[in-house]
């Protein structure tokens, strides 16, 4: 099957820029690593729905393009629109925000959360100048990393876009902002704490059952033990191992079973408890990112010792393959 040319190089610039914007967040000592980020990753998303709204558009470039009316003879205003030009005289294109909207028109509307981390990573784009005390909020900065990073993913998942994923390792360091010689009491500028003011009321608006994220908390502690006793997982066969002891399992595995049939019954117009819903369960019991089960005595000989189960919040992602949200 022949693809437009435009969309793909536009899908291939979209994640070389998010994998820069990685690499970049990454490197050891860059101090304009949180700014930079914010530039590419933005570029990134813009790229992205771009060839979304070029394929929607039945890849007509005046979809993308930045339409001004044509000059009569008189210099007047005439009724037809044509590309306006850069100074290079190329035909300029419309800013992610247009595009946004634009895409509402291909009956293609953004999911409002993820419309929000995105919009906070344009600000802090745009405000990147004035934070001159940028490391002191770095660790709430690489919070909209994490969230970023994870939406790009999901979004290309769930819209089947032609990129493929597993070609790539997407994942910012989780230790890139501790500092032991950060000075904790630093004060932030004023440009800075209008920022911080802004992202908190992006995500105070947010439904906490959201399908995507504005920022992803880090809770990061070192504890003299032996992490041998902990709980260790992986994302990816390849990816990073995750030690999670028995202290943190109850935050990264917070739903109980009732949780779970309670919110789907809101979240969902066709959820009952059958036997299907018992058999997709069963599935998110044997998969180790959904679901934990904590025993109650690990020195239980028994041969399925008694314990309590508890489910990650991703488990809606697999229950949104089988119902239909409200």
């Amino acid at each position: 099957m022949k693809v437009n040319k435009i969309y793909r190089s536009l899908l291939d610039k979209s994640i070389n820029s998010m994998l820069s914007a990685i690499e970049i967040y990454n490197k050891p000592n860059f101090s304009y690593r949180e700014e930079t980020f914010a530039i590419l990753s933005v570029n990134s998303w813009e790229l992205l729905l771009k060839a979304i709204l070029l394929k929607n558009s039945k890849y007509k470039m005046r979809s993308i393009h930045k339409l001004t009316f044509k000059k009569n003879k008189l210099g007047k205003d005439s009724k037809i629109k044509i590309p306006e030009l850069n100074r290079a005289g190329n035909a300029r294109t419309i800013s992610i925000i247009d595009v946004i909207k634009n895409l509402d028109n291909t009956n293609f509307k953004l999911d409002s959360t993820l419309q929000k981390s995105i919009f906070s990573l344009i600000e802090l784009r745009d405000n990147s100048i004035h934070f001159f005390n940028a490391n002191v909020i770095s660790k709430e900065l690489q919070e909209l990393g994490f969230a970023c990073i994870k939406n790009y993913i999901n979004f290309i998942k769930s819209n089947d876009i032609d990129i493929e994923l597993d070609n790539y390792n997407f994942y910012l360091m989780p230790l890139a902002y501790v500092d032991s010689k950060l000075d904790v009491k630093a004060i932030l500028t004023e440009e800075a704490s209008k920022y911080m003011d802004f992202v908190k009321n992006q995500v105070a608006s947010t439904d906490e059952e959201a399908e995507y994220d504005i920022a992803i908390s880090i809770d990061i502690s070192f504890e003299k033990s032996n992490s041998f006793e902990g709980f260790t997982m992986k994302y990816d066969e390849n990816g990073i191992p995750i030690t999670i002891t028995e202290e943190n399992i109850r935050r990264n595995f917070p739903l109980e079973y009732n949780d779970v049939t309670s919110k789907a019954k809101k979240r969902y117009t066709n959820f009952k408890m059958t036997k299907d819903f018992h058999k997709v369960m069963n599935v998110i019991k044997s998969n180790p990112k959904l679901y934990y089960k904590r025993i109650f005595n690990p020195n239980s000989t028994a041969e399925i010792p008694p314990g309590k189960p508890f489910y990650s919040t991703n488990i809606w992602q697999e229950l949104d393959k089988h119902y239909q949200k409200k």
